[in-house]
């Protein structure tokens, strides 16, 4: 009796289903010969089975990892497969490749899935699709034995309708996918199928089902909103099966949803006709008098259901988000519905560590939404890959605005405007995005994709045109480029480079603006990749890789930390390579904040990219999770709608000099601040308030560059080497910011003592070590163990491996605050603006031949892929002596240097103490090797090509 009841429930509920679920269990078989359209695989039974929806890689489906494996994606630095150091990561077993995350699997190529499905009887006479969400890529369908067609695209769900004559019953559904690149090429790094970030997968991750559906239906609604006249202009393509003929009425209704009040639209209703299976209307949609807009501040959303209904009787119902909103360029400013906006972005390189491709779920954008708008973030730039729909659901619902791009980085092997299949690509692929997710109000931006080579200003200008004609929605820009890339003359707005980095070649300020860089551009300007400063691997964040990858990469730069006796040091590396990442950040965000007629910066990124190299830019790991070393609070006091700003020439004094600084704000805020009251405070580091003051009210415009005020502060009671902070406060919010000073004695008193200061190692030094005396060697300019090693204040660009060990190799340095030799000399852990003076462009010393578990006084943090043990100051007994040295330039006769003179003399200072007791003994010879012999390990690319794709392989003696 219960198997009857379940039986009549299952019936029921059939009956009434209107799509089946494809989810579970498939069928499975590889075809890496091309072997199964000859041979007829969809008429066999495959022998194997998978769960779909998922990835081959996540089914351990697929070839093992080899040093043969052909990834999709250019190898930039080839020495990973030649240098000797680096053998036992090639032997089986043990394959760790410094590149990019290792999946479980690997496949590129043509794979069969088949599943068996049960088609309702009360199906009959409808429509009906077999709907699959984000396969990858090209995907070949059969129902049974009838082949019902072929679809490629990267960028929405690939819908193939079956036979109108299809009946109930058992049937069978054959999916041929291919993930190979073919005739159309939208280029191996391209980030919509690239082994750098998401991996070239081949299988099927989204929804799966097949819908049953009226025969006459709505093939497309778009909304257009117009907030002048309060009303949408609805766009609609309706369609019917085999051809037919139908006429009936279309009723349109909208309700509010994600608002704290809900508003309802009047209903309208219009006739429709069908003529030979198509029929287009527009249908005007007064919103009321009162309408809520949509921006990142109010996210108001509506839902516009569309009902048809023939004359014959037959029903279709679609429902369509869409938001009230206008984003337009205005000269050189970008709008949203009238108000100026500044666009705070990140870019996403689709990085999904557990699974190898993008979230199919609202929840996990969600979460990345919030979080970057935890960071102050209001925009996402997607880099030649388009989000699925759950992106835009989200981006929609939190208030944020998207850049998606068509997925194509023509380049390396690709190019646009050559006459290829790819530039028809381009087109259909961005119709299909628009005709997808054009309602969705966050879709605010598009561009062709990422850096194409060919003919591409007549390309890009042509693809401007045409979409600048068709949709008047959001913004277009041809590509996204660096700063050498020509300018297509009509982009609505500019991603490039070019006027982005900083200038810490020379002392570093807060007053230079990027207003030169952008003064020939009409339109508004957003930095293109901004950032891109390295800090150290996060070894814990190994444990992390739980799904489809392995985080190989850190686990070969681990291990090799370890041969190189730092292995304790891993933890102290991130930290204090971390600290000044976000100190380059912060700096590099406040001189766009502060420059006039500037529109907005697309970091790249906040997260981790885990390919290229492994690019450990972000202030959050690949799995979107903080670091450590910067909070999102911490972020967002420098990356916000409101942002106090501080212009002063340097940040460093002497305690003959007043500390001047201008303050202004950069407001971008939903509304003017009006009447807003600023304050200062200035603090030492015990947080003792040294002085505080507080300026005029002013109402506060939205738009940056507003004046406010100067806080002049003379430094003269200041008698010791002292670190200040200085906070800005707009007194009642949340926005306030700050910067770290130094104030150092403009005369130190003269040291009295018996070491012996050389800038060689000369005889006289050798014999005072020898008779127990201490000597301090400046050995600026002198050292050749280490001489390859190009350390500058600004850290690792990106990374060293992606760019051929471009310099600079180092990511700031690492001390001991604690240590004696910095009692007269306030630092942290970490560099700081006052380190600049000390450790730009001076050379470093390679410890490679020092005692096991030797740590120098001020250790310069190397590149990962080398983790050289370097010194910029160390100390040691050598013989009966004690000896300092140090490879940057600290004399008793600098001059206007007041924080090497500070150093010097605290290391003076330290020397004459008792506390001066040095833990190692070093031999005389290993030190004076130093500068003598050139490192043991040097870098070698063995190929010259960028990129390299193993073309050269090294000569052998």
């Amino acid at each position: 009796m219960l198997l009857g009841i379940a039986f009549i429930f299952l019936s029921i509920t059939q009956m009434h289903a209107q799509s089946i679920s494809l989810a579970g269990k498939w069928r499975f078989k590889i075809d890496a010969k091309d072997e199964g359209v000859k041979g007829k695989w969809y008429s066999t039974v495959l022998p194997e089975s998978v769960n779909l929806p998922g990835s081959m890689a996540e089914n351990l489906k697929g070839d093992d990892i080899t040093l043969k494996t052909k990834w999709t994606g250019s190898i930039y630095d080839s020495s990973y497969f030649f240098h000797p150091r680096l053998e036992k990561y090639r032997k089986p077993g043990n394959i760790k490749i410094p590149f990019w995350l290792t999946p479980a699997k690997h496949y590129t190529g043509a794979a069969w899935y088949q599943k068996d499905i049960e088609i309702p009887a009360n199906w009959k006479g409808k429509r009906m699709v077999l709907s699959l969400e984000y396969p990858h890529s090209e995907t070949r369908v059969w129902i049974d034995d009838i082949e019902i067609g072929t679809q490629y695209t990267f960028v929405v769900a690939q819908n193939f309708e079956l036979p109108a004559n299809l009946k109930a019953g058992k049937h069978t559904i054959t999916l041929l996918i291919d993930n190979r690149i073919k005739a159309i090429n939208v280029g191996q790094d391209s980030h919509s199928l690239t082994d750098h970030t998401q991996g070239n997968w081949n299988g099927v991750v989204g929804k799966m089902e097949v819908i049953a559906g009226s025969p006459v239906y709505f093939e497309d609604i778009q909304v257009y909103p117009d907030l002048k006249n309060k009303s949408a202009k609805i766009k609609i393509q309706l369609k019917a099966n085999a051809k037919q003929s139908s006429t009936g009425k279309i009723t349109l209704a909208a309700t509010t949803f994600n608002t704290k009040n809900s508003l309802q639209v009047k209903p309208v209703t219009a006739a429709y006709q069908i003529t030979n299976g198509d029929g287009a209307l527009e249908i005007n949609l007064p919103m009321g008098d009162k309408i809520a807009t949509w921006d990142e501040f109010d996210p108001a959303l509506y839902r516009l259901t569309a009902t048809l209904l023939s004359k014959d009787g037959k029903k279709d119902e679609k429902k369509v988000q869409f938001g009230m909103r206008e984003f337009k360029a205005v000269g050189r400013t970008f709008e949203i519905n009238g108000r100026p906006v500044f666009l705070r972005g990140t870019v996403n390189n689709c990085e999904f560590p557990l699974t190898g491709y993008p979230s199919m779920d609202v929840a996990a954008w969600v979460r990345i939404f919030k979080i970057s708008k935890a960071h102050g973030l209001n925009h996402m730039r997607f880099h030649s890959f388009c989000p699925p729909e759950a992106a835009f659901i989200a981006a929609d619902q939190i208030g944020f605005y998207l850049q998606p791009e068509g997925p194509s980085w023509a380049n390396h092997g690709s190019s646009i405007g050559d006459g290829k299949p790819i530039d028809q690509f381009i087109y259909d692929e961005t119709n299909r995005m628009t005709k997808n997710y054009g309602n969705y109000a966050s879709f605010c931006m598009m561009a062709y994709g990422n850096e194409p080579r060919g003919k591409q200003v007549e390309y890009l200008t042509k693809f401007n045109n045409y979409w600048k004609a068709k949709d008047s929605r959001r913004l277009y820009t041809g590509a996204s480029v660096g700063g050498s890339w020509p300018v297509i003359p009509n982009n609505e707005f500019m991603v490039r480079a070019g006027a982005r980095g900083l200038d810490w070649g020379r002392k570093p300020e807060s007053i230079s603006t990027y207003a030169k860089q952008i003064e020939q551009f009409t339109v508004p300007f957003v930095a293109h990749e901004m950032g891109q400063y390295c800090a150290f691997p996060n070894f814990d964040e190994i444990k992390k890789y739980t799904g489809v990858y392995r985080a190989k990469n850190f686990e070969m730069f681990q291990e090799d930390l370890k041969d190189h006796d730092m292995a304790d040091q891993g933890h102290d590396f991130l930290m204090a390579s971390g600290k000044l990442q976000a100190l380059c950040y912060k700096n590099e965000i406040e001189k766009a904040l502060r420059t006039p007629n500037y529109n907005g910066y697309q970091l790249l990124s906040l997260n981790d990219y885990p390919g290229q190299g492994t690019a450990l830019v972000g202030v959050l790991d690949a799995f979107w999770d903080e670091k450590g070393y910067i909070s999102a609070k911490e972020f967002k006091r420098f990356s916000n709608s409101t942002v106090p700003l501080l212009k002063v020439p340097k940040f460093v004094f002497t305690n003959n000099e007043t500390l001047t600084a201008a303050v202004e704000v950069a407001h971008f805020g939903k509304a003017p601040i009006e009447n807003a009251k600023l304050s200062w405070t200035l603090k030492d580091e015990s947080g003792t308030n040294v002085a505080k003051g507080d300026f005029n009210p002013k109402t506060l415009a939205v738009t940056n560059c507003i004046a406010i005020g100067e806080i002049k502060f003379p430094l003269n009671n200041i008698t010791k080497a002292t670190k200040l902070k200085l906070e800005v406060t707009i007194d009642g919010t949340e926005f306030a910011n700050d910067w770290s000073f130094w104030v150092y004695p403009a005369q130190l008193p003269q040291v009295k003592s018996n070491v012996y200061y050389c800038t060689s190692l000369d005889d006289k030094a050798q014999a005072v070590l020898a008779e127990g005396g201490s000597v301090f060697l400046n050995a600026s300019g002198k050292v050749v163990k280490g001489k390859e090693v190009v350390q500058t204040f600004l850290p690792v660009f990106w990374n060293t491996s992606w760019f051929k060990m471009r310099p600079p190799h180092t990511l700031g340095i690492l001390c001991d605050p604690k240590h004696a030799a910095f009692n007269n000399f306030p630092t942290d852990f970490h560099s700081d603006m006052q380190w600049w003076e000390i450790v730009n462009k001076s050379q470093v010393m390679n410890l490679e031949d020092f005692p096991s578990g030797f740590k120098p006084i001020i250790q310069p943090i190397d590149t990962w892929f080398l983790n050289r043990r370097l010194a910029l100051v160390f100390e040691a007994k050598v013989g009966k002596g004690k000896l300092v040295v140090s490879s940057a330039n600290l004399s008793p006769d600098l001059k206007d240097t007041p924080v090497a003179q500070q150093l010097y003399f605290s290391l003076q200072q330290y020397m004459k103490s008792a506390q001066f007791n040095p833990k190692y003994e070093v031999a005389f010879n290993t030190v004076k090797d130093i500068f003598e012999s050139p490192s043991k390990i040097q870098f070698d690319t063995f190929t010259k090509d960028s990129p390299d794709e193993l073309k050269v392989k090294p000569k052998t003696n």
